[in-house]
């Protein structure tokens, strides 16, 4: 049985179902030409087996690569200054309706060069990378017109071939209303489902359709154009919903076999049951309710009732969530959202990846899935979501091959 690289003397959190984390004490995983290959107990090692690099972790924790599966990471500017109005008591609706929120990044990001938009971006996915995430959704949505919503997704394509990561482009055209539409929505939805969508499909841009449905964003029946388009060619879709109000988004996104409904704070239970029959993912984004100091919380229980899995993601935007970790967001989980640790980290590997539609290949340490590994400095799984900062990171591994220093990453690191 021969194997490229075998690792010894480790715990391994799979994040395969069944017993808490997956858990395989002194556990020993290979990988054979970038996928893993043998994963056990080191006593239940084959006797015959041989592999050209042995790795000894000294005892480390191992789990799978994280996946971050809901972001906006590329923009131009920021938003400094909206936080200091919503600390002044200003609310999100009223900065944006009064051409702030979404429409002040979209002018920012029309304005920009396509290189500066790739830098701040690359830097902010090196991030991501230091951290042990492997696996990054990328939505457009800051463009709002063709050119930029399409150089959006060029460059969420460009840090996929930049970087040792694995990239998702999502088409989020429907994010708000342009300035230039904003008298004519349905004018805008023809925009997008007559050029925008059409030529990023052409071009081999977009691997997901989503759109913001609510008050200040789209109507469900705005939203189910969108989504009955991209179902038409044969697109994944998503739906932001019910983050400021209950409109029966996630209802509408069942009905349309969405990959995800994200957000989800104002949801009935008439729709949550509606996911679950649906296989839809629950994507919960703590750093968009912490930064918004929201006050109504996803109906946890109701997910769990009705077995509706649950991911975390950071929603990475300058806005509502200018959260630059991951990890971060698994504490954010636990603390607001009363996730346990366990299900914090399966909802950043094993139901991100369901997220993205990814579970064959990613999210668990299992035969046959990408050997995406991260090894921990920790003693137990649960201080991933316990530790607030810090760098626990040991190594990474990304499709079998080692990755530099971690420490290294946010800064610069070899390319695929």
């Amino acid at each position: 049985m021969d194997w490229d690289t075998l690792w010894l003397n480790c715990q391994a959190a799979t994040m395969v179902p069944g017993s808490p984390y997956g858990a395989i004490r002194d556990a020993a995983i290979a990988a054979r030409d970038g996928r893993i290959a043998w994963v056990g107990r080191r006593h239940d090692l084959p006797p015959e087996h041989c592999a050209a690099e042995i790795v000894d972790l000294a005892g480390c924790w191992v789990t799978p690569g994280l996946i971050d599966c809901h972001t906006h990471l590329i923009f131009g500017g920021h938003r400094a200054q909206e936080f200091t109005l919503r600390l002044e008591g200003a609310r999100y609706e009223t900065i944006a309706r009064a051409g702030g929120g979404i429409l002040s990044t979209v002018e920012a990001t029309r304005a920009a060069s396509a290189d500066a938009l790739l830098r701040a971006a690359e830097a902010r996915a090196r991030e991501r990378l230091a951290e042990g995430v492997t696996v990054l959704e990328i939505k457009s949505g800051y463009g709002l017109d063709v050119e930029t919503e399409l150089r959006m997704l060029r460059l969420a394509r460009d840090l996929g071939e930049r970087l040792p990561m694995t990239v998702r482009t999502t088409c989020l055209a429907a994010h708000t209303l342009p300035l230039e539409y904003s008298q004519a929505a349905d004018d805008y939805i023809d925009l997008i489902l007559d050029t925008i969508l059409p030529r990023a499909i052409d071009s081999g841009l977009v691997d997901a359709v989503d759109v913001f449905c609510e008050g200040i964003a789209f109507t469900p029946v705005q939203a189910e154009r969108i989504l009955r388009a991209a179902r038409d060619y044969g697109l994944a879709v998503k739906l932001h919903a019910g983050q400021l109000s209950d409109l029966g988004g996630a209802g509408l996104a069942a009905r349309y076999g969405a990959l995800s409904v994200d957000h989800l704070e104002h949801v009935s239970e008439a729709d949550v049951c509606a996911m679950a029959g649906a296989g839809c993912v629950a994507v919960l984004l703590p750093g968009a309710f912490y930064s918004l100091r929201e006050t109504q919380p996803p109906p946890v229980a109701l997910f769990r009732k009705y077995r509706v899995p649950i991911a975390i993601a950071s929603d990475l935007n300058p806005g509502t969530s200018p959260v630059r970790s991951l990890r971060l967001t698994l504490n954010m989980a636990c603390t607001l959202f009363r996730l346990t640790p366990e299900e914090a980290l399966a909802g950043a590997t094993r139901v991100a990846a369901r997220a993205l539609g990814l579970q064959q290949n990613y999210g668990t340490l299992e035969c046959g899935k990408f050997a995406d590994l991260v090894s921990w400095d920790i003693d137990d799984p649960a201080e991933l979501a316990y530790w607030i900062g810090g760098a626990a990171v040991m190594g990474r591994v990304r499709h079998g091959k080692l990755l530099g220093d971690p420490r290294s990453a946010a800064s610069g690191e070899a390319r695929n």
